[in-house]
Formats: structure tokens, sequence, C-alpha cells
């Protein structure tokens, strides 16, 4: 009990370090939190709930009401939590937590709910104060989203599954459950997910279905080749999936061309290049085929032996060859979303 009761504290510590950097970088003052001492008015349950500080921020005495646990409070629950606290004091109540769902936050703002997210967001109604620097900054970076946010969508589309939390996502595609909360936070950021907390767990809940996410998440979307190359035929048999125009020709009335592409992870190439230590050429001749290498393994959503439809169409979509651009759209029209 003593140990819950140590990472409580501690952890209710950093969070007010946070925040009084948060309001210092972004407000430009200097505060300092101390215990409130009033909380022994509070009826023991919100006392088990919450940590409590008080500060004075731009002339106005405020009440920190620090929300530590693994679970969101639902925003009706939290509502008639702070409401009672309220009655017990006269300083302007201000929730904190590290991590708020977009979905809360909005419903929190709906109820002029005052809260802080250290780092991420403020909202505080009385001092005519709405930043949202993470969020803002995340959208305006977001040219192009990660090739781990970009697995997530084409894994959604193609499996026609919908993975909802970190963990299970990271255990389908074989990315770390960090990588895979961060491309949650990008979904999100982009308008293309929502992201909800049950439990313990962070959901995630696509806005779009099929045809229609695949069109709202395009213009984020690139292609999946880092690097393409050229190599000696006899050493490039079976060295991948196939992909590019060889892809394609499978998947359309397209011809074979008479060269073949192939797709590997980076780590695939090193490991052919170990087999094979003279492998590439400096131009394509009769005697060589391609190699792209891909920012995600292909093999993820590959059929077959072939790359999977949507990777295809990324890589080649910027080809203004008008055979090709036919021979897409004729791919894209079979698909069953």
């Amino acid at each position: 009990m003593l140990s819950c009761s140590f990472n409580v504290m501690s952890a209710m510590q950093t969070e007010l370090h946070q925040l009084e950097r948060y309001l210092h970088d972004d407000l430009g003052v200097g505060v300092n939190t101390t215990p409130w001492r009033g909380k022994e008015r509070l009826p023991h349950f919100l006392k088990e709930l919450y940590g409590f500080a008080e500060l004075n921020l731009l002339g106005r005495h405020c009440l920190l009401v620090i929300d530590t646990a693994p679970a969101e409070q639902s925003p009706a629950a939290l509502r008639k939590h702070l409401d009672l606290i309220q009655t017990k004091q006269k300083a302007d109540v201000v929730y904190v937590r590290a991590r708020i769902t977009a979905y809360n936050r909005k419903r929190l703002i709906e109820h002029k709910v005052p809260f802080i997210v250290p780092g991420n967001q403020m909202y505080l109604p009385t001092l005519a104060i709405d930043l949202r620097e993470h969020f803002r900054s995340l959208r305006s970076d977001l040219a192009t989203l990660s090739p781990s946010t970009q697995a997530v969508i084409i894994h959604t589309l193609l499996r026609k599954v919908e993975v909802r939390t970190p963990l299970e996502m990271a255990q389908r595609l074989g990315y770390s459950a960090m990588t895979m909360t961060r491309a949650f936070d990008e979904l999100e950021a982009a308008n293309l997910a929502e992201v909800t907390v049950r439990g313990k767990e962070r959901c995630l809940s696509f806005t779009g279905r099929g045809q229609e996410l695949w069109t709202k998440a395009l213009p984020l979307l690139r292609s999946p080749v880092n690097k393409r190359l050229f190599i000696h035929r006899t050493e490039g048999r079976a060295a991948g999936l196939r992909a590019g125009l060889s892809a394609l020709a499978q998947y359309s009335m397209l011809a074979s061309p008479a060269y073949a592409t192939y797709a590997l992870t980076r780590e695939d190439w090193k490991s052919l290049l170990q087999k094979h230590k003279s492998i590439t050429v400096p131009t394509r001749d009769s005697d060589t085929d391609e190699i792209e290498m891909w920012s995600y393994p292909p093999a993820l959503f590959a059929d077959r032996d072939v790359v999977d439809p949507l990777s295809l169409y990324l890589s080649l979509k910027d080809d203004r060859n008008e055979r090709i651009e036919a021979s897409l759209e004729e791919m894209m029209r079979k698909l069953e979303w």
C-alpha cells in the first residue's frame, strides 16, 4: 500500500513539474504549485481519485485537480466531481491530466470545464485561454503520414478488420506498441480517426470506411518506395515480392515488362548483399532487374508473391505514362471496398 501511495505521489509531482514548465513556456509566467490543505473537507472517494494543488495564475487563485489514474473519467462523471469540489472552496477548479482523448477534450470544452494537458493543450475559459499547441502543430506538420501510420490504414482497408488498440495493432503489424500509439496520434490529428479510452486502453475508431477512408487519406499517403536500384538478373530471382510494373501486370491487362521489379525492406536488401557482394549495376540493361526498398515490409499485405494493390498504386500513381495510369485505374476498379 505504501509503495502504491508513493507511486501516485511521484506521478503527481511529475505532472506538476511538467505543468509549471508548460505555463512558463507558453504563457511566459513563473508559477509555483503548493499542496491544497482543504482536501480533508472532500468526500473520501474524491481524495482517492485525485491529487490536489493550488497556484496563482495571472491574478486568479486556481485549484488543480490532478488525475493520474490509468483510465480517464467520463466527462459527465468528471463534471459532477468538479462541481462537488467547487462547493468546498472559492478558487477556479482546473482539471489536470497527462493525456485526454480528442473526444473527451471536445466534450469538456462543450461543457466549459477548465483543463490543462501539460505540453499539449490548455483550456481556461475564465482567463480567455484556449491553446492547442500539440495537435495544431501536429496537423501543420502532417504533409504525409509516417510509414507505420500508413501501414495501419492499409491494414484496415485490405483486411477489413478494425483493430482497436495500439498493442493489438503492434502484434499484427510487427511494430512496437509505442510506435502504434504515435500512429494513433497521427490518425487523430489528421481527422481520419477518433481515439477514446475504454478501461486502461486507448481505442481507435476510423471516421470513414472503405473507399471513403481511402479518399480522405490519399492526400497524406506516400509511395512506400525509398530507393530504386538495378541488380544482375541471375542474382535477383526470388529476391522479394513482385512490385512495380511486374505487379501491375498481375492486377491488370498491362503487358509484362522486359525486366522484373522486386520489393524488399532495407534489412532484406542487406541480407541479399551479404550473399552477393557485387550485385548492383549502375543502369538498367537487358540483363537486370529492379529492386525497390520499401519504408514498411511489403510482405505485410502481400497476395502470394505480389505486393498489395494499395501500396502498388501509391508507388506508381505519379507516373504520367497513359498506359500505366489506365492500368492503375483498372486495378482500383476491381477492389472490393
